[in-house]
């Protein structure tokens, strides 16, 4: 019987959509759901999730509830994190204080000064949990949902022996959204990406067995669907590929845009726009933990996550092709050796297999290097207990450097410093 446990189950709407999709296999019917989370608010919440969806897909697995995570990892298949450290207080204080200095952000959770410091604050939880993996639950897959996503896996890589795979949306979301800007049907646009997560390219787009970037060049020169969105076909202009995360992610990337007002203006970057997030998703919350407790109806339905469909595949050993945060061991050449890539990859029995892509164009392959060096950087910092390479990061990042002096950046990085002290390893003091 699979085992499948959930950390930082509490992410209760994500959970829903990842549980959703787990039923619609027949194997994973009668599997144990182990969810885990330090909020019993929201375990709780988690747990009624989990009953509901259960009870509307005709599933029967045990389900249960843990605030001791090493319980949860008991004898686990597969491993979902997805957690969020500091929660909506630390993601206020990655955003107010760079703006005290005159930086600008707008979603904080990749790269940028708010990546770097919510990375840092996150290594220790997912450097334990694989500790605790590695203790009682050696032979279990751990799917990584939590962000800084390249950071963090880069960490799992050099810190633990554990087999280990990190998953995002952007390029599947990103293939819906060019189908709809080429006025395609779903599901007809072929394509080969490579790059870093949030970072990486379509290098190849077919429709038909044709081309479809000389289709996607004349849609964008359509004003109305250039303006939704409008930084991402401003980096495609410029760079010749398309990227695969939102225009509100790629402007803080790069040093391009948001250091300039008429480009905020003109291509419409919404500033702050992670901190208006943080404060719907904890309305939502408090939304369906009624919902959950009045024993109200809703909607549930599958999401297009890769999770549910690598766990078939290694189960039953029915290959799928998902696109996954790996190692680079020579699979992407003209990236760093041991980097965090993000390439096509082969799941089945024998767990993740990445596909080898080959070098990139030069001008992508010294974008995703810009990236790249922070993130090499911050976890350094961590795992050689060194607070030195904190400020190298933040001194290499794109958008940080546009907008600040060396000395505003090192005075900001110091009151980061202070302010997250208690999330924070205190070798870093």
């Amino acid at each position: 019987m699979v085992k499948i446990t959930f950390i930082g189950a509490g992410s209760v709407v994500f959970t829903q959509n990842l549980l959703t999709d787990i039923y619609q296999y027949p194997e994973f019917k009668d599997a144990t759901i182990a969810l885990m989370d330090i909020d019993p608010v929201r375990l709780r919440a988690a747990g009624q999730m989990a009953r509901t969806i259960q009870q509307r897909t005709g599933a029967s697995g045990r389900i249960e509830e843990h605030l001791d995570r090493r319980r949860a990892l008991e004898n686990a298949d597969f491993v979902l994190n997805m957690v969020q450290v500091g929660m909506h207080e630390a993601t206020l204080l990655d955003f107010e204080i760079p703006k005290k200095y005159g930086l600008r952000q707008t979603i904080a959770d990749t790269l940028g000064i708010g990546g770097i410091f919510r990375f840092l604050r996150t290594a220790p939880v997912v450097d334990s949990l694989c500790r605790d993996i590695e203790a009682v639950a050696a032979d279990a897959l751990l799917l990584n949902y939590t962000n800084p996503m390249a950071m963090l896996m880069l960490l799992i890589f050099r810190q633990s022996r554990v087999h280990a795979v990190g998953l995002c949306h952007s390029i599947q979301n990103t293939a819906e959204q060019l189908e709809s800007y080429m006025q395609l049907e779903k599901g007809s646009l072929h394509y080969h990406a490579a790059g870093i997560n949030h970072m990486a390219w379509f290098l190849r787009l077919r429709y038909h067995g044709e081309d479809a970037y000389p289709r996607l060049r004349a849609s964008m020169e359509d004003d109305t669907i250039r303006a939704r969105d409008p930084v991402r076909f401003e980096m495609f202009r410029r760079f010749g590929y398309f990227v695969s995360e939102s225009s509100e992610h790629m402007a803080e990337y790069v040093p391009y845009f948001i250091q300039f007002p008429d480009q905020v203006q003109r291509l419409r970057i919404p500033l702050d726009e992670y901190i208006r997030r943080s404060e719907d998703n904890l309305k939502t919350f408090e939304a369906v933990r009624q919902k959950l407790d009045s024993g109200e109806s809703f909607e549930i339905r599958p999401s297009n996550e890769y999770a549910a469909d690598i766990m078939h595949a290694v189960v039953e050993d029915e290959p799928c092709v998902i696109y996954g945060n790996v190692e680079n061991t020579g699979l992407i050449t003209n990236l760093p050796s041991g980097c965090c890539v993000e390439v096509p990859c082969l799941a089945d029995r024998n767990g993740i297999q990445p596909t080898a892509v080959g070098a990139l164009p030069l001008q992508l392959a010294a974008l995703n290097r810009t990236n790249v060096n922070v993130q090499e950087l911050a976890v350094a910092a961590y795992t050689e207990r060194r607070r030195e390479h904190v400020y190298h990061a933040a001194l290499l990042d794109p958008n940080t450097t546009a907008q600040l002096s060396t000395d505003a950046i090192c005075a900001m990085v110091d009151d980061l410093f202070e302010a997250h002290r208690e999330r924070l390893p205190d070798f870093f003091y």
